[in-house]
């Protein structure tokens, strides 16, 4: 098992220290196309990751990792995000690339502008948001309901499965004590003949 991150100039290593410090290593996926993303995320040269490559916690949003279970483990479909790269590697951001869409951009800029003058000169009387079933005013923040919504779905799926395998272990260990404890005393109590 590799004990070092793949990450570019990430010197974390599978150590005590580390593990008391929350960092944890997460294997590349199996999935070719996933793989490939993080590669490419990886940005290291004709690097190519094979089935006990591993990056380390650190590169991964605190979002992306799921710690309900006594193991913790990547959400789905996640790609490596949080690298500290020197400059030659970083990407620039790239700006509008067609007419259109720099018109768009700049009038979404000036209505930005207009509305918040507007808020400035005339505050207008928000309304208040008592009842936990209506929607938000912007669609930003109703978006942004959403993902909390569904990111609390997905841990509480994720905290009822880790729930179920629980008790499954549970009553297993259960049936076992018992059938030490209880068939011992019920042979004594047979017959010798019937003693199986």
């Amino acid at each position: 098992m590799p004990e070092h991150c793949a990450a570019f100039c990430c010197s974390n290593r599978r150590t005590i220290v580390n593990r008391a410090r929350g960092i944890t290593f997460h294997k590349f996926p199996k999935d070719k196309d996933e793989r490939k993303k993080w590669e490419v995320a990886v940005r290291r040269d004709g690097f190519t990751a094979s089935f006990s490559t591993v990056l380390c916690s650190q590169h991964f949003k605190q979002g992306d990792l799921d710690r309900t279970g006594q193991i913790v483990r990547l959400r789905d479909r996640v790609i490596p995000s949080v690298f500290s790269f020197p400059v030659h590697l970083q990407r620039l951001e790239k700006g509008r690339a067609t007419s259109t869409s720099r018109r768009a951009e700049e009038s979404l800029s000036i209505a930005s502008q207009d509305s918040l003058e507007t808020a400035t000169s005339h505050p207008q009387v928000q309304p208040i948001d008592d009842h936990g079933y209506a929607l938000p005013a912007s669609p930003a923040a109703l978006k942004t309901r959403l993902e909390n919504a569904l990111a609390r779905v997905e841990s509480l799926e994720r905290e009822k499965k880790n729930a179920m395998a629980r008790e499954k272990r549970a009553k297993t260990t259960v049936k076992s004590l018992l059938e030490e404890i209880i068939l011992p005393s019920f042979k004594r109590q047979l017959p010798n003949k019937l003693v199986f």
